[in-house]
């Protein structure tokens, strides 16, 4: 079994240790949760939190000798908080946010995630969720539309392909969509290493799953639940959600938010977090030769600080 994208260097920042407490925010396979579970043993604790009822289930099967030291939840990592009180853990030691798809999930043609294979155009990571990639593509209008692809996957030919879906409709099929972004797409980008599809569909799974959003509402939770010397690890796979976990660290990494030509502080703001990577941890050569799916991801770390009564 393959393991999980900067699996070393994740046991590595977080420092997994005996009697610790740990939230892996998406659990997916459970690959990076186990190997907490393992680093941590004989009693550290793990909450592993997923929207995905396939990666509960199969990450129920794989941290099965763990027994009582993991808890595993269908549910959001928006209501992190939520799941910590319910459990009675005041503080954690770690938690890590892993924000790439799974294996499980781009290899199954039912999800919809991959233009690569043919199936329905799903892309909801959590099938209680009513709206569809099919329901934004067949339904929104076309200026919208191409909206959804410039903000969420800051493609250049946005319009153009609107233009065209809007033009097809309806379209049902992940192969389809590929298909008519191929034809649109200009022959000097069709050698430029990506799929033309890709952009459109990083676009519509990041709309569908609201995604963005919900990394934005995390990360203050992930800083609340800290404890002083708890570490937060966020992997990230393209440049947008990078964007928002750097802002989100460098921010709470500084004593003063005020413009810099006040001559006084009258925020208040007091710096909660020490940021441990000053540039973002790449994988290594080898584990992109092993999996391609790897050579994106960026890993971002930071400390919670004690605060000091003044």
């Amino acid at each position: 079994m393959h393991q999980p994208v900067l699996y070393q260097e994740i046991i590595h920042v977080l420092q997994p240790r005996r009697a610790g407490y740990y939230v892996d925010c998406t659990v997916g396979g459970g690959g990076h949760a186990r190997a907490i579970l393992q680093a941590s043993a004989p009693d550290g604790r793990l909450l592993g939190l997923d929207v995905d009822p396939q990666a509960i289930e199969y990450a129920h099967l794989r941290l099965a000798e763990f027994g009582s030291r993991v808890a595993l939840v269908q549910a959001s990592f928006t209501t992190l908080t939520d799941h910590l009180s319910r459990l009675g853990w005041p503080a954690v030691d770690g938690i890590l946010l892993d924000l790439g798809m799974s294996s499980l999930q781009l290899d199954d043609p039912r999800r919809g995630l991959s233009f690569q294979s043919e199936g329905p155009l799903d892309m909801r990571f959590d099938p209680r969720t009513s709206q569809t990639a099919a329901d934004l593509v067949n339904g929104l209008p076309e200026r919208e539309l191409a909206d959804v692809l410039i903000r969420y996957g800051e493609e250049r030919h946005a319009r153009a392909i609107a233009r065209a879906i809007v033009a097809a409709r309806p379209i049902s099929t992940t192969r389809q969509l590929a298909d008519l972004i191929a034809r649109l797409t200009p022959p000097a980008r069709k050698f430029g290493g990506i799929h033309p599809a890709t952009r459109t569909f990083q676009a519509l799974r990041i709309a569908v799953n609201r995604e963005l959003e919900a990394l934005k509402a995390v990360l203050p939770q992930a800083l609340e639940v800290l404890a002083p010397g708890g570490r937060v690890a966020v992997i990230s796979f393209h440049s947008l959600e990078d964007r928002i976990v750097k802002s989100f660290l460098l921010r709470e990494s500084r004593e003063c938010l005020c413009p810099p030509r006040q001559p006084v502080c009258t925020c208040g703001h007091r710096a909660t977090l020490r940021v441990l990577t000053r540039h973002p941890i790449r994988p290594q050569p080898a584990e992109v030769a092993e999996n391609p799916r790897a050579r994106s991801a960026r890993l971002r770390v930071a400390e919670k600080i004690a605060l000091v009564s003044t």
